[in-house]
């Protein structure tokens, strides 16, 4: 038997008629319908529905999509009907139509339209704004767009009301926390409060006092990652639960290495994130050095995997006289934590099962991870055959999967569309 709002038969609260309106056809489950139908005298909505509908341009008769419906039984005989953000969901309590979300990385205002309907975030950092779009000519067509507000203005525009918008701030390294709620307010006022998520980076040893380096002659830091002053490593995590307990969802985010994840969960992130590209690149070509070395045992090979340690962050400028056996078992546990060699890692995907492992016992249901920067023929291919391994099936619910829209367009195809478009378009215009 199926019940509905409109099963219980009475009016909705006086002046909430055209609201109540959009909810009637609303499935109710049975044994709740039971338990109050005999008690209900009126069907009225919430103040935040209202604001929703008020927020968002929403045809008449329909929710938004990004909102679930939920229903609240008042002492005063009134069933009313909340829209709680949750972008499970499309348009009128509709759930998506999966479970595994899509984001897009792009601040480019002509790529968004095409896919804007079919994604359920969007994320933008400086480098997406500025370097991507903003000062590119061949994307920023007659340079019409010239600041960020201008790019999240026309964003907001296009984007529809499911979508969330992942906006970074421009210098998390700002003491002022009030400065910082003044960038994030005016994103909210961009965006609505519904949507805005403000991106948070994990800042590591880089700090207020040192972060010049990183910006001028070689933009290497003097210091390694790992010599970091505790201060200094949490305070992407404070700011992150500061923002929190200020009322907005953040996206904590540069989660390279999965042990990274369990205490960047303490911050109570919207968003958690797992980068994909550039840790397989390098652990196939830390690999290869020590493949090579095996086979020669000539210590240039190690020597050659000790700059491209330095280059790439591992080291300081100042290691390049470390030894060459500290250079070697660096290298090797690495390989091993990141079980390069094995099939829980030789995809490139063991930071995203460890971290949907730990998400699975994580106490914040609304949490989802973001599976991010990626490229190749193989890593979207891997990350969808790892989401239909038993373990991970129920976990899906919890991933959204984020890349440039033309990354995530390649696997729309394949090379029999072309084959049958040949033979069905050649049959249209009659050819045998």
């Amino acid at each position: 038997m199926n019940c509905f709002v409109r099963s219980f038969g009475v009016p909705a609260v006086k002046g909430e008629e055209k609201y109540v309106d959009r909810i009637l056809d609303m499935p109710v489950e049975l044994n709740e319908y039971m338990q109050i139908k005999d008690a209900v005298k009126y069907v009225g909505v919430t103040d935040r529905f209202k604001d929703v509908i008020a927020t968002f341009d929403v045809p008449e008769g329909e929710t938004p999509a990004g909102f679930e419906r939920t229903m609240s039984f008042e002492k005063d005989g009134v069933v009313r009907v909340d829209l709680e953000r949750n972008i499970s969901y499309d348009k009128n309590g509709e759930l998506r139509p999966q479970n595994v979300l899509f984001s897009a990385d792009t601040a480019n205002v002509y790529e968004v339209a095409p896919i804007s309907s079919l994604i359920s975030n969007l994320t933008c950092n400086p480098g997406i704004i500025y370097d991507l779009f903003i000062n590119n000519p061949d994307a920023n067509i007659g340079h019409k767009f010239n600041t960020r507000d201008e790019v999240m203005t026309e964003l907001a525009r296009i984007l529809p009301p499911g979508v969330d918008v992942s906006v970074e701030l421009n210098d998390p390294f700002e003491p002022d926390f009030d400065k910082i709620l003044e960038e994030c307010a005016k994103f909210r006022d961009i965006f609505s409060k519904y949507r805005i998520v403000i991106k948070v980076p994990h800042t590591g040893p880089v700090n207020r006092d040192n972060v010049g380096q990183l910006l001028q002659g070689k933009k290497q830091l003097d210091t390694r990652f790992t010599d970091v002053a505790t201060e200094d490593a949490l305070r992407g995590h404070n700011l992150a639960l500061k923002l929190h307990e200020a009322g907005y969802r953040v996206n904590f985010t540069l989660m390279f290495e999965p042990y990274q994840t369990r205490f960047a969960l303490q911050a109570r992130p919207y968003f958690i994130n797992t980068f994909l590209r550039h840790r397989l690149k390098q652990s196939t070509a830390i690999n290869n050095y020590l493949a090579l070395y095996d086979v020669a045992k000539d210590d240039k090979y190690l020597e050659e995997l000790r700059g491209y340690l330095i280059d790439n962050d591992y080291y300081a400028p100042s290691d390049n006289d470390i030894s060459l056996l500290s250079v070697e078992k660096f290298s090797r546990d690495l390989i091993k934590y990141r079980h390069f060699n094995d099939e829980q890692g030789r995809d490139g995907l063991d930071g995203m099962r460890h971290n949907l492992r730990l998400l699975k016992n994580c106490n914040m249901k609304d949490t989802r991870l973001i599976v991010c920067s990626m490229e190749g023929e193989e890593n979207y291919p891997d990350i969808d055959k790892l989401l239909t391994e038993p373990e991970f099936e129920e976990m899906n619910k919890k991933v959204v999967v984020t890349a440039e829209p033309n990354y995530i367009a390649r696997f729309t195809s394949t090379n029999q569309v072309i084959s049958y478009q040949r033979r069905f378009m050649n049959a249209a215009n009659g050819e045998k």
